[in-house]
């Protein structure tokens, strides 16, 4: 065999550079969308996003709205023409054969189309009223795609606070075992009675069993979280980073009157009006007659062929029957004007309710926060320092203990309320994207 050439060896040592420098760079990316995937539940946004890309429940709704957008067009064109082939004296009686059924073969073959057309603006009110049921079908995509929003927030807010309060429990398994170190020290010492030992030992069995309990609780928001993203329950999810701080203030006027004429439930009752009166439109109009154009083609047996031309008019009788369809038809959109208020009226209480939760936590959070958690962090340090100075007993600084994973856990349980009461307001305020 020849050795190979220069321009052989060439190739061969780009092509080992080449795979060096993309295998490298195929196992990053790889490891980065891995990373990014892990990622995924530190940010409720980037929930909402996987949400809006994977979740099937949505997905259905956008394929309704579509759909709904398509009938569109076909509501405003013609009806297919008919095609009629008529066969007279097809038992050839007047010439004296015998009977047949094809055509050209029969005393006269006649072949007809036939054009049946609307009357004037029905094809105009068809293409309004389809717009009408595509607007409708959009706004109730956003308003199930708001509730979704909402419950996506609210899962990842218990999962913050089931992930928060498994953290507080270490904490305080870990500050019940600093005094058990202390109450161990302070009874070699002769300076404790050993039932406060036994009192912090029991301490920290029962905060064991509460951070059990926490553990628990996470893997039980965890599985409710990945329910509403279309994964796996068990899918893993990143540690929860610390929500956007809550807003200063709130106009609560600008929030009621944005619920009023904002709101998704508002807005999909609005939709539902224009539909009822496209509908109502629609049957005012058939009072009006419909027609047909057909031409015919005449082929006798013997004798010359000829065109015919014909026009058809349907004419509008049942008077009765149309009566009480537009009778059906105000009152159709009666009931869709008083369903938008009901929802403006819904809208509007729903939003006091959760202004007064939002309000009422603000308070709630600016006092556990400022006032009481401060109080009660000074009282647990004096009580150590007593014990430590021996001017206090072992009671006094478990009770403070306890006080203080107590405040610590309204705290967090005050938040979580607060911050579910403004994705409240957001949604029936139409600002829940």
């Amino acid at each position: 065999m020849s050795a190979p050439s220069s321009g052989m060896r060439l190739r061969a040592l780009a092509s080992l550079l080449a795979f060096a420098l993309v295998t490298p760079a195929a196992a990053l990316g790889a490891d980065a969308g891995a990373a990014g995937e892990f990622r995924l539940g530190a940010d409720v946004r980037a929930l909402i996003e996987h949400a809006r890309q994977h979740s099937p429940a949505y997905a259905a709704d956008r394929a309704d709205a579509d759909a709904a957008r398509e009938r569109i067009e076909p509501a405003g064109a013609l009806p297919d023409p008919r095609f009629e082939l008529e066969l007279m004296d097809f038992t050839n009686t007047m010439n004296g054969r015998s009977a047949s059924v094809l055509p050209g073969q029969v005393g006269e073959t006649r072949y007809r189309v036939v054009q049946p057309l609307p009357g004037w603006g029905k094809r105009e009110l068809a293409v309004d009223a389809a717009e009408a049921q595509a607007r409708r079908a959009a706004a109730m995509r956003d308003a199930g795609w708001a509730e979704r929003v909402v419950a996506i927030e609210a899962a990842w807010l218990r999962y913050y606070a089931a992930d928060r309060e498994l953290v507080l429990a270490r904490d305080a398994l870990v500050l019940l075992q600093e005094l058990e170190t202390l109450a161990l020290a302070r009874y070699r010492l002769g300076l404790l009675p050993q039932q406060g030992v036994l009192r912090a030992q029991r301490e920290i069995s029962e905060q064991r069993m509460t951070l059990l309990t926490r553990e628990q609780a996470r893997r039980g928001a965890v599985a409710m979280l990945n329910g509403l993203l279309a994964r796996a329950p068990d899918a893993p999810l990143a540690s929860p980073a610390e929500p956007a701080a809550l807003p200063d203030a709130l106009d609560a006027a600008a929030l009621f009157e944005r619920a009023r004429a904002r709101s998704p439930e508002v807005l999909s009752a609005a939709q539902g009006v224009d539909v009822a009166r496209a509908e109502r439109a629609r049957t005012y109009r058939e009072r009006q007659p419909d027609f047909s154009v057909g031409l015919t083609y005449n082929r006798p047996d013997e004798g010359r062929p000829s065109w015919d031309l014909m026009i058809e008019v349907t004419i509008p009788l049942q008077q009765g029957s149309r009566r009480a369809r537009e009778r059906e038809a105000e009152l159709m959109l009666t009931a869709a004007e008083a369903r938008r208020e009901a929802s403006a009226d819904a809208a509007a209480g729903q939003l006091g309710a959760a202004w007064a939760r939002y309000a009422g936590g603000r308070d709630g959070l600016g006092l556990l926060r400022d006032s009481l958690l401060p109080q009660v962090v000074a009282t647990r340090d004096a009580a150590r320092a007593a014990l430590v100075g021996g001017q206090a007993d072992f009671d006094s600084v478990l009770e403070a203990e306890r006080q203080l994973i107590a405040v610590r856990e309204r705290l967090l349980q005050a938040e979580i309320e607060t911050r579910l009461a403004l994705s409240e307001i957001e949604k029936l305020s139409g600002e829940a994207k």
